[in-house]
């Protein structure tokens, strides 16, 4: 099973490049790995991705359970041309009450159910049949003698008359089947008025004489090892299934419907079978409600985060098997022990490059690149007060693999990244937006970094406004910071009512909607502390 690897719901380079570096790195030890995203990219990464010319990781939805995870029975379908005893055969041994009927395309026609087989048979019609050849000879267990028709309808007949009762009160045509013993009289009058088809009983032979005639006849003929009751019974079975009372419109549900709501459908229902399909119409097999709880967790690896609430929707019904990550420890928690590495560094890609140094891995020149720009954009080029000594020493070596000019570059990546003409208030918040919890509340921190602080003055009502929306939910504070890398500091929006937080969470003198304070450029160690200590003393 392939393992999932991403970074949080709104993913900036260090997220992305952990996500697609790591992969990388664990591929070449064997594992099978996928880069994923579970947010739309910024301008930032998306720059990066394209510089070293790396292709984006596909979006993931979400990692909760869905019906194509649940080890339901796949194989369990069958054609609408197949017998009822093949049907019957399978379900018993199967272990199945019910069983759905395809199409020649495996298109999903109908559930038919042990319950309206024993209606067949106690009240159905046994006097039609209406089937192949085939599923006759594989129904009786018997023998095909003489085939030339591959489809066989006709009424059933027992050949218990006497002979010539039989001559004198009932006429063959070739619109009947006749069941018959060792009668070569009653043979003899069944060839000659061309029957559809003659089934043989108790294993008796059909003479050289009548087999000839028969053949010059194209009459159709089979071995029954069984006792004419038995034959019949058997004959009966070999029906297709499609005649039985077939409900046409069962309760289905798609591979790709979530096990929560299978869950949901089934009490509301009360069903024991449901037929499992695609979007196409066509059947996977059969799920039952008994087996909703075996089922098979998506495999993650989680980067540049360990909280619930920045993680992919449904992550608790995933199985989490590593966590790298450079921030504070949150909310996730794990059912097994797990490879947990973290460390008080500017970037989970310093991590990353560190996991290639020790295992002795070489990197490749873009995963060097993803990896410097991920460390450039967390560090703000080295210059964050989260800078360490390893991240020093990884863009430089990084630098070198990647033979990227550092200032140059980053430069031109920060440059790309402030642009914000034509993104709304909304987006523009959205673009990094994280949510942290404090006691029952929450406080909501965006941050942008622009050279271009005029586009956002300009239009300061709107962002004042979407701060305010978003504080209705359960936010104390919502906080948009917009940090100019170059001036090494940030200007600060804040939702109306958070003014006296923000006065005191940074101990301003005066404070205003987009005051600027200097030197303040983390939101890790700077902004999140500042404000979650000032928010604890008031909840």
């Amino acid at each position: 099973m392939q393992t999932f690897i991403f970074g949080h719901r709104n993913p900036d380079t260090d997220s992305v490049a952990s996500s697609i570096a790591l992969s990388y790195l664990l591929n070449e030890e064997g594992e099978n790995t996928i880069p994923k995203v579970i947010g739309h990219l910024n301008l930032e990464t998306k720059f990066v991705l394209n510089y070293f010319k790396i292709k984006s990781p596909d979006y993931l939805n979400d990692t909760k359970v869905r019906i194509k995870d649940i080890k339901f029975n796949k194989k369990a379908w069958i054609k609408e041309d197949n017998s009822i005893a093949s049907a019957f055969n399978y379900m018993q041994k199967q272990n199945l009450t019910a069983i759905p009927v395809v199409d020649e395309k495996k298109i999903l026609k109908g559930l038919v159910s042990l319950k309206e087989i024993a209606k067949y048979l106690i009240s159905g019609n046994k006097e039609m049949v209406d089937t192949s050849y085939d599923n006759i000879v594989n129904s009786l267990e018997g023998i095909g003698l003489l085939q030339f028709d591959q489809e066989i309808e006709g009424n059933l007949l027992v050949a218990s008359y006497q002979a010539k009762t039989l001559y004198d009160e009932v006429k063959l045509s070739s619109d009947d089947i006749v069941i018959v013993g060792d009668r070569y009289k009653v043979l003899d009058y069944a060839i000659q008025s061309n029957v559809k088809l003659i089934v043989l009983t108790g294993n008796h032979e059909l003479p050289k004489r009548l087999f000839k005639k028969a053949e010059k006849n194209k009459i159709n003929v089979i071995y029954s090892k069984y006792d004419t009751i038995n034959t019949v019974n058997k004959v009966i079975l070999s029906n297709k299934i499609k005649y039985i009372n077939i409900n046409t419109k069962p309760v289905t549900v798609n591979g790709k419907d979530y096990r929560t709501d299978f869950i949901g459908l089934a009490n509301k229902t009360g069903h024991t079978n449901y037929p499992v399909i695609n979007s196409k119409g066509e059947c996977l097999g059969l799920l039952k409600v008994t087996s909703a709880d075996n089922y098979v967790k998506q495999k993650v690896i989680l980067v540049d985060h360990n909280g619930l609430e920045q993680s992919a929707i449904g992550i608790e019904e995933a199985l989490i098997t590593q966590i790298i990550d450079h921030h504070n420890l949150s909310s996730i928690g794990t059912n097994i022990p797990i490879s947990f590495r973290s460390k008080p560094v500017g970037a989970t890609s310093t991590i990353i490059y560190e996991m290639f140094t020790e295992r002795k891995i070489a990197i490749p020149k873009d995963i060097a690149g993803l990896m410097l720009s991920a460390i450039l954009s967390d560090t703000l080029v080295l210059k964050s007060p989260t800078t360490t000594e390893d991240d020093v020493i990884a863009v430089s070596k990084l630098a070198k693999i990647a033979k990227v000019d550092i200032e140059k570059y980053s430069y031109e990546m920060f440059k790309a990244a402030s642009s914000i003409k034509g993104v709304g208030a909304r987006d523009l918040i959205n673009q990094d937006f994280k949510s942290y919890s404090v006691g029952n509340h929450q406080l909501g921190i965006s941050q942008v970094m622009t050279m271009d602080i005029k586009e956002i003055e300009d239009n300061m009502d709107e962002y004042i406004e979407k701060l305010n929306e978003l504080k209705m939910g359960n936010y104390v504070c919502v906080v948009l910071f917009i940090t100019d890398i170059y001036k090494n500091g940030s200007y600060v929006i804040y939702n109306t009512e958070a003014e006296d937080i923000i006065k005191e969470a940074f101990n301003l003198k005066k404070v205003y909607e987009g005051v600027y304070i200097d030197n303040l450029v983390s939101r890790k160690i700077q902004m999140l502390p500042s404000l979650l200590e000032e928010i604890e003393k008031r909840v």
